[in-house]
């Protein structure tokens, strides 16, 4: 090695990258070296708000600022004796957070397909735009997920709000606008805006957005890992943050999280444990599907399939609740109970369902109960149901042109081994365990340290260090199982609407 590139890398290994994520219910953030390793961590609890059935929002001032101020402050005296090379953060996505001209939120912002409001708005624009066609320009059809309708419903219902919406902002880019004052949002989480992205084309769809969005200024459109802007002095004094730092436009945390673990290559998915479960297959080119979402991917030119549960380890926490247990006492209680949680069924639609059948109104069912039953059986029943959800979702991704040859799975849902090994005899599918599964916080440093070129050896980030491997005996008795999971859902959807509305309506009844 030459002495100047001994001086180089010398310099790289003393760089330091920080990366921020605000998720659901926390938000989560690293210090990180140029090789990878972990210099600190943090991390944060917050709540969502639900002010009616199927609203689910976040304060971007008291909840997204808020943490990502706690988080640096607390992850800063990490880094002395560091270079700070370069921000990178994500957030929950897609969402929508309408803003005046200075950045300043004008209401809480609708988060993504977890909030069902906007139901009338997709059929509306279904019909309006022609489903097919929105499925071609987009890779995606409408549902709870996409932005465009929720911008709709907006203008609708809150016209006052609309009037004076001049930013659409995602967790991500109000992040970056506050630190950098640039109004930019990357093509992942653009091409979440259904419909006004054109994912063949990577650009707004001009026409489109005039009509879902009138009068609202798009943003400029950067890759993940595109430096955007600079720390600025107002953002420098008021997080500790050293003015001028380059700052990375950042994504949704899913695509961040993927990158965290090494899915990058076609092929490649990432099973997201969280409150919510998130999948992302990398592609060649993305096959549009209704089922799913088509996306653009992290990184320039690639694109992405995606699926998403709207409840996981949400439901496993309420359960939790219910029972006043703690979540380790319960998972080995679960273990001790046999595939198939002694005759108990369970479907985890506890916040309706995203994909594969798009359906806000669904509801959960627990099917099978007798007095023999405890909350052992409960909650194995549970990590069973979710676990269906997601060979169901997999399934999906196949017949839309994914090829699963390599699951890697990763959140906090991957610690304890019960859950993970569920889904492994349900599907049939190794799941290989990365070193880090702290998520999108590390895939943002990771991206941050790319644009910034502050990383050394990426690929080597985040090695693999333990594969799950399904029990064939179990593998086949969840085959029944599986079949009646699908019926049971076929079977009770009525039931499942009509109390979906009863419950709309004891909510807004005086």
């Amino acid at each position: 090695m030459s002495a100047e590139a001994g001086a180089d890398r010398l310099q790289h290994s003393q760089a330091v990258l920080l990366g921020i994520d605000i998720g659901t219910s926390s938000s989560k953030g690293v210090l990180v070296d140029a090789t990878g390793k972990i210099v600190a961590r943090a991390s944060r609890p917050h709540q969502t708000s639900h002010p009616h059935p199927g609203w689910v929002e976040h304060d971007a001032e008291s909840v997204w600022w808020a943490d990502f101020l706690e988080l640096t402050r607390e992850l800063l005296p990490a880094a002395e004796g560091y270079e700070l090379a370069g921000l990178g953060v994500s957030g929950i996505g897609p969402v929508l957070l309408p803003a005046d001209g200075s950045g300043k939120p004008l209401r809480p912002a609708i988060l993504y397909g977890v909030d069902t409001r906007a139901t009338d708005e997709i059929d509306e624009l279904t019909a309006e735009l022609g489903a097919e066609e929105i499925l071609r320009r987009g890779g995606s059809a409408l549902s709870s997920q996409a932005v465009g309708p929720k911008i709709r419903w907006l203008a609708k219902h809150e016209p006052e709000v609309y009037r004076r919406t001049e930013m659409l902002l995602m967790c991500s880019s109000y992040l970056v606008h506050r630190l950098t004052g640039r109004y930019v949002l990357d093509h992942h989480s653009a091409s979440q805006c259904d419909p006004i992205y054109d994912l063949e084309a990577r650009d707004w769809s001009a026409d489109w957005a005039a009509r879902v969005a009138p009068d609202l200024p798009l943003p400029e459109l950067a890759w993940p890992t595109e430096v955007v802007g600079r720390v600025g002095a107002e953002a420098a004094a008021e997080t500790g943050l050293p003015e001028g730092l380059p700052v990375t436009a950042g994504t949704v945390d899913a695509w961040a999280e993927a990158t965290s673990v090494g899915v990058r290559a076609p092929g490649d998915v990432m099973l997201m444990y969280g409150t919510t479960m998130f999948f992302v297959e990398v592609l060649d080119e993305v096959t549009p599907h209704p089922a799913l979402w088509g996306t653009c991917g992290a990184f320039p030119g690639t694109y992405t399939l995606a699926a998403g549960m709207a409840t996981s380890g949400a439901v496993t926490d309420w359960l939790r609740g219910l029972v006043d247990g703690d979540f380790a006492q319960l998972v080995s209680e679960a273990a001790t109970v046999p595939a198939g949680s002694r005759g108990l069924l369970l479907l985890p639609y506890f916040a309706g369902e995203r994909t594969p059948i798009f359906d806000p109104s669904a509801r959960g069912v627990l099917a099978g109960l007798t007095l023999e039953h405890g909350r052992a059986e409960l909650y194995r029943a549970a990590l069973e149901g979710i676990s269906f959800g997601v060979r169901h979702n997999l399934e999906a991704m196949g017949q839309a042109g994914g090829s699963a040859r390599r699951l890697v799975a990763v959140g906090g849902g991957t610690q304890g081994g019960l859950w993970t090994q569920i889904v492994s005899d349900i599907t049939g599918k190794e799941q290989q365990i990365p070193a880090e599964t702290v998520g999108a916080a590390y895939g943002n440093a990771l991206l941050a340290g790319v644009g910034t070129g502050a990383a050394v050896d990426p690929d080597a980030w985040n090695p693999i260090v333990d594969t799950v491997r399904p029990n064939p005996d179990n593998t086949e008795r969840y085959e029944n199982y599986f079949r009646h999971y699908r019926d049971l859902y076929e079977s009770t959807a009525r039931i499942a609407h009509f109390l979906a509305a009863e419950q709309h309506e004891a909510d807004h009844t005086p």
